[in-house]
């Protein structure tokens, strides 16, 4: 037999949305059986953020149960994303794999100490029965304003292909790439790097369904929260020993048939993390009500505890990281999570005058109260109404009804100093992207790592 299929089948993005995993464990186990009985190679991969925070599950378990759903299905390799990455702890982003049935590698993440995790591979080479040698890179998003606080350091993706890729030339006869790292770095990485035969994507979410070449490498990706499963094929001559054909598909799983095992597992999952999320924080005698249009106690007390825990001059925060009301009595470590489940950090930011201002004219503005934000940690419905704490805004109505501010004064009654630098404390969100600019531009960000918002609201609870 002078050619020979090998198969991948991979996952990427899936943010804990264990409603689709029982899916993909049906469809990779179907997979499975027809491969092995046409005994063609194959092997199982996952892209990264299958962890995230916002489940309950994971959440409970510090991502330990999704490493066991990856056991389960029988996985071969896998790389990190920045969910794993930056939303645990230094000590348990170093456990998260020690059980893990399947190899880790990434290439670009070292830790900052002396010790590395014995899982944490730099490549690796999966090989057929035939022994056709496919080796392995995994590059992971370099968010080191994050990671350098937690005692990780990510390095620069196209140095790392650079050191590996002459070895990985002489010494595999296939180069795949599990890039956690977007599709527009992924486009790149094809231009300089014609020796890699297979980008598998994740991060960006995107979704290419039939693929894409670019400069002979195959680009490939699913979306996101597993609503897709990425399957490649590759086809090898013996005789010429090089790769003679390969593509790519997404296939839709939105209506296939779940796994009852997987099913059942998952429900297990569940009863453990509720013994942690049962344990109680506060009682309360009044339902704390949260409204994401308006000033509500608890919002102006989450606020306040954030200004004080980072030692800010000023704090704002949007109303919408509260998902839901509280209900008079209990309230439990589950009931926060299940209010405030974004894994978003504290942030503090220096701004001048001019700047706040801009800042607070920018947040009073319908498009951004009324934005469906999806992304940028924010798990949300819309972003609400921005809270301040430190600064009182005074506001009046244009003649066609819309909101203007007038002034904003120091919570001394001074009006805010057009060039004095002062201390702003927010949600990272919002030094993402373009939601709102001055603190996306900032020079200057304090990361607080690894709390989130969440647990600064279990204090705010408390004073209630």
């Amino acid at each position: 037999m002078s050619e020979e299929k090998i198969y991948f089948y991979y996952t990427n993005d899936l943010h804990s949305n264990f409603e689709q995993w029982p899916r993909v464990a049906a469809f990779l186990k179907e997979k499975q059986a027809s491969r092995k009985e046409n005994k063609e190679a194959y092997f199982k991969m996952d892209i990264g953020d299958h962890v995230d925070r916002s489940h309950p599950i994971t959440e409970a378990s510090h991502g330990l149960a999704n490493v066991e759903l990856l056991n389960e299905a029988d996985y071969d390799i896998v790389t990190l994303g920045n969910n794993e990455g930056i939303t645990l702890s230094h000590q348990e982003l170093y456990r998260l794999y020690d059980k893990a049935d399947f190899h880790v590698v990434c290439s670009n993440l070292f830790s900052r100490d002396e010790f590395t995790p014995f899982w944490l591979k730099r490549s690796h080479t999966l090989m057929t029965e035939s022994g056709i040698r496919i080796g392995v890179l995994g590059l992971t998003a370099p968010f080191n304003s994050f990671y350098e606080l937690l005692d990780w350091h990510v390095e620069n993706e196209f140095e790392i292909i650079e050191k590996y890729i002459e070895e990985l030339k002489r010494e595999t006869d296939i180069i795949v790439l599990l890039s956690h790292l977007g599709i527009s770095v992924d486009q790149e990485i094809s231009r300089r790097y014609p020796d890699i035969d297979v980008i598998i994507g994740g991060h960006t979410h995107h979704l290419l369904e039939e693929g894409i070449v670019v400069n002979q490498t195959l680009i490939t990706a699913a979306g996101k929260h597993c609503y897709y499963v990425g399957e490649v094929e590759l086809i090898w001559d013996h005789e010429k020993k090089k790769v003679i054909f390969k593509e790519a598909a997404a296939i839709s799983l939105q209506e296939s048939v779940k796994d009852l095992e997987t099913e059942e597992h998952l429900q297990q999952l569940l009863q453990q993390a509720n013994h942690y999320l049962d344990q109680v924080v506060a009682s309360v005698e009044k339902p704390l009500e949260v409204n994401w249009f308006a000033e509500t106690p608890i919002i102006q007390s989450l606020t306040k505890v954030m200004r004080r825990w980072t030692n800010a001059d000023i704090a704002m925060l949007n109303a919408g990281v509260l998902l839901d009301s509280f209900s008079a009595g209990a309230i439990t470590v589950g009931d926060i999570h299940r209010i405030c489940p974004h894994p978003i950090n504290p942030v503090l930011v220096d701004l001048n005058g001019d700047q706040i201002v801009e800042t607070v004219r920018a947040a009073l503005s319908p498009a951004f109260t009324e934005l469906k934000l999806k992304g940028f940690g924010f798990r949300g419905e819309v972003l609400g109404k921005m809270i301040f704490s430190g600064i009182r805004v005074e506001t009046a109505f244009h003649r066609n009804g819309e909101v203007y501010v007038k002034q904003v004064y120091t919570e001394d009654g001074y009006p805010i100093h057009p060039n004095k630098v002062y201390y702003v404390a927010t949600a990272d969100t919002f030094t993402f992207g373009q939601l709102l600019p001055e603190i996306a531009r900032s020079t200057k960000k304090q990361y607080f790592v690894p709390e989130f918002l969440r647990d600064l609201l279990a204090y705010a609870v408390k004073q209630h």
